[in-house]
């Protein structure tokens, strides 16, 4: 930092598709937000979709404190200063207490500079701190750091690169135009489809995030057949999915409703409870299959095919079953397992796991987020999850348009 009289300086710089992802001007206006002044030292445009602008200027404030301020600000935009020497390292004393200045992480592609070399950030998430050990850099929470780990604090030393807006508007369109309930729903399941074809291609995972809403709109069939053909990985869910596609698979009901003819079920109210109690009798979800009780559903077909499932408890849970995990953090730790190797995301009908799954994120890992509401997909992106798509329609209907469409683009191969 240079001071000039009453003044605090800084020169940083940022590239990538500055303008199309309009980080530019939300550059400029944090400055000035900040009441600070900038002067453009250098600006090149990027010619190709390939090749990224590059940004140089000069920053003013009135005092050392809004220049941190300011640089913090800045560096989730992916502007950092330059020539800003290795990362500040400190020791931590005290286990699960960090320093007050500790840096704390956005969800994108993280380097700091440490020894003189710019080192890549493992397991990138939002608000994390960094931990360096052995000349790697990793991402862990708050609660995970322990007493003798170096994490970096400060803003010096750390750049961000924020993922750039999709140049190749014809590719998959519907991933940058944000939330609409006027999208046509054929095409978004045409592209999603299209999206899953090319991440299994690419050799990373598919993890679907599911509300019991999937089950109470007809969804537990296709969703079904999904992972009966291969095309998920992991389910991340809550305990009331379970139930429900339980008691689907046992008794035709959901919520006491018949699935057939959506009529309500003499004494169909007490149906998730005997479903509960039907598994707590087998001792868990992977027995009551074993042993020919289910016969059918989401979890079966899981069990089924090796997929693993995660059902996070909350305090409003019946039961819960015994395959449902009620330690928050335990249950927060497996979602982060099964996140591992993600290249995309399906989030059907859960708000609150939509969220607690994207604060777990890296922003290059694509979210597709289906709900009737169109409030949630702006919530999911709203707390952080910029990436992040809504497809606002019925849940069940998506996905059984998104399995007819898989099975016909595999039979036209």
């Amino acid at each position: 930092m240079i001071v000039t009289g009453n003044e605090f300086q800084e020169v940083v710089e940022a590239q990538g598709h500055l303008i199309d992802s309009h980080i530019m001007e939300r550059i400029f206006d944090s400055v000035v937000e900040y009441g600070g002044r900038f002067e453009v030292e250098q600006f090149r445009i990027g010619r190709t979709n390939a090749e990224p602008s590059q940004l140089r200027m000069r920053i003013e404030t009135s005092s050392a404190e809004s220049m941190e301020q300011l640089l913090a600000q800045l560096l989730g935009l992916g502007c950092s200063p330059v020539d800003s020497g290795d990362a500040e390292l400190r020791v931590i004393e005290q286990d699960r207490c960090a320093p007050e200045d500790f840096y704390s992480t956005t969800n994108h592609r993280t380097l700091v500079r440490h020894g003189g070399d710019w080192v890549e950030v493992g397991e990138q998430r939002m608000d994390a701190l960094v931990v360096l050990r052995d000349g790697l850099a990793t991402c862990r929470k708050l609660r995970d750091v322990r007493q003798g780990d170096h994490v970096v604090v400060g803003m010096r030393g750390i750049r961000v690169i924020p993922e750039s807006k999709e140049r190749d508007r014809l590719a998959f369109a519907f991933m940058t135009n944000g939330i609409s309930s006027e999208r046509q729903v054929e095409t978004a399941v045409r592209q999603t489809a299209a999206l899953i074809r090319q991440t299994r291609a690419s050799g990373q995972r598919i993890v679907v995030v599911a509300g019991p809403v999937v089950v109470h709109t007809g969804g537990a069939a296709p969703l079904s057949g999904l992972i009966r053909d291969g095309w998920v990985d992991a389910i991340l869910s809550g305990n009331a999915l379970g139930v429900h596609d339980i008691e689907a698979a046992l008794f035709g009901t959901s919520l006491g409703i018949r699935q057939s003819d959506g009529r309500a079920e003499e004494h169909g109210h007490r149906n998730h409870m005997r479903a509960i109690n039907a598994v707590f009798r087998a001792g868990s979800i992977a027995n009551a299959v074993a042993a020919g009780r289910l016969k059918r559903g989401i979890l079966y077909e899981c069990v089924k095919a090796g997929v693993p499932f995660v059902l996070a408890g909350s305090l409003r849970d019946d039961g819960p079953l015994p395959d449902t995990i009620t330690d928050m953090n335990a249950a927060q730790d497996a979602y982060a397992k099964q996140l591992r190797g993600a290249g995309l995301v399906l989030s059907l009908g859960s708000m609150l796991h939509s969220i607690a799954v994207g604060n777990m994120l890296p922003s290059w890992v694509r979210v597709v987020c289906v709900d009737i509401n169109p409030a949630v997909a702006t919530k999911v992106s709203d707390r952080g999850t910029g990436q992040a798509v809504g497809v606002v329609t019925d849940v069940g209907l998506f996905l059984d348009l998104l399995m007819r469409t898989l099975c016909a683009m595999e039979k036209s191969d």
